[in-house]
C-alpha cells in the first residue's frame, strides 16, 4: 500500500490541502453543471409548452 494509515492518505505527503481542493472545486463545478442544465431544461419545456398551447388554441379558431 502506498500510504502507512488512512490519516497520511489524507495528508497525502504536503500535498493534501491542494490535492483534496481541487477535488472539492470539481465537484462543486459539476454539481452547478447539473443544477444550472436542470434548470435549462425546465424553462425550454415551459416554453415549448406554452408555443404548443398557443398553436392548439390557434387552430381550434
Amino acid at each position: 500500500m502506498a500510504f502507512e494509515s488512512f490519516s497520511e492518505f489524507l495528508a497525502m505527503g504536503t500535498h493534501g490541502p491542494y490535492v483534496w481542493s481541487v477535488y472539492g472545486i470539481t465537484g462543486v463545478f459539476l454539481v452547478g453543471m447539473v443544477l444550472q442544465t436542470l434548470s435549462a431544461k425546465k424553462k425550454q419545456l415551459k416554453r415549448l409548452h406554452s408555443i404548443l398551447v398557443k398553436d392548439v388554441s390557434e387552430r381550434e379558431k
